[in-house]
């Protein structure tokens, strides 16, 4: 299975810089769509916080409470990927959500003075974030990035 290599990454960013100077051009606001990303990264982390807080307590209430915030994610990522074919949607749940546990894993790291480890975190939580947004602007092939995923 292909792997995504650094060289990908990078031209997927500059198509994300086009984009982003695209949108400036039509006077849209790419920085609203990064805030939005960035919150639905919470919720889907809030979703997992939930699960667990569930699990280890047999409290039924923290599922309610699950249901809820995933309701408001779907309701949320709707504005980013409104229409999408195949695994699109799912795989970018998995690109924000995996970049997000990357971002706060390398903060850990960075915190206990493993600066090198904390800054391979952040580059992986940074190509992953780049992949969803090459994903959703249509610049990359669902398959493609599915079979990375799961190699």
């Amino acid at each position: 299975m292909a792997k995504v290599s650094k060289l990908e990454i990078d031209k997927v960013n500059k198509l994300v810089e086009k984009y982003d100077t695209l949108k400036k051009d039509n006077k849209l606001d790419l920085s609203s769509d990064e805030d939005l990303t960035v919150a639905i990264m919470n919720l889907i982390n809030i979703e997992e916080h939930l699960f667990f807080s569930g699990a280890k307590t047999g409290e039924s209430k923290y599922y309610t409470i699950l249901d809820e915030i995933r309701k408001m994610r779907k309701e949320l990522m709707l504005k980013i990927i409104p229409e999408y074919q195949g695994e699109v949607w799912c795989i970018s749940k998995h690109l924000l959500g995996s970049s997000y546990r990357l971002m706060e894993y390398g903060t850990k790291k960075l915190a206990q003075g493993e600066t090198k480890e904390a800054e391979d975190c952040f580059a992986k939580a940074y190509g992953l974030y780049s992949l969803f947004w090459g994903l959703n602007m249509g610049l990359i092939d669902s398959e493609g990035v599915k079979e990375d995923l799961e190699s």
